[in-house]
């Protein structure tokens, strides 16, 4: 039986990743927020010219489908990698982020 998965289980097999390549030199906070921000990009251009219609419908399509789901698994590893580095609990910023918007931006 597979264990399931979790953010904590996710970050230590991306460090462990990083560390047999001897990578962690590079894993800067500054360097891992622009590799993000590149990755984010990557998924912004699937989406880039794309009507609204279409791009509702971008999952259908089995080899774009695989496209972005590439590109968001880039965009959350390298998000992880930074939170690890920087010891921001993601689910934690995440949670406390909304309850600020639900005091910000009351429901009517």
């Amino acid at each position: 039986m597979t264990e399931p998965l979790d953010v904590a289980k996710l970050q230590r097999r991306l460090t462990e990743f990083a560390a047999a390549r001897n990578w962690q030199p590079f894993h800067t906070p500054k360097n891992l927020a622009s590799a993000l921000s590149v990755e984010a990009s990557e998924l912004v251009e699937i989406f880039q010219w794309l009507t609204p219609e279409e791009s509702a419908r971008v999952m259908d399509d089995p080899d774009t489908a695989h496209r972005v789901a590439d590109e968001v698994a880039d965009v959350l590893a390298y998000l992880l990698q930074l939170c690890d580095v920087l010891g921001v609990d993601p689910l934690a910023a995440l949670d406390a982020k909304i309850d600020r918007n639900e005091r910000r931006f009351p429901a009517p």
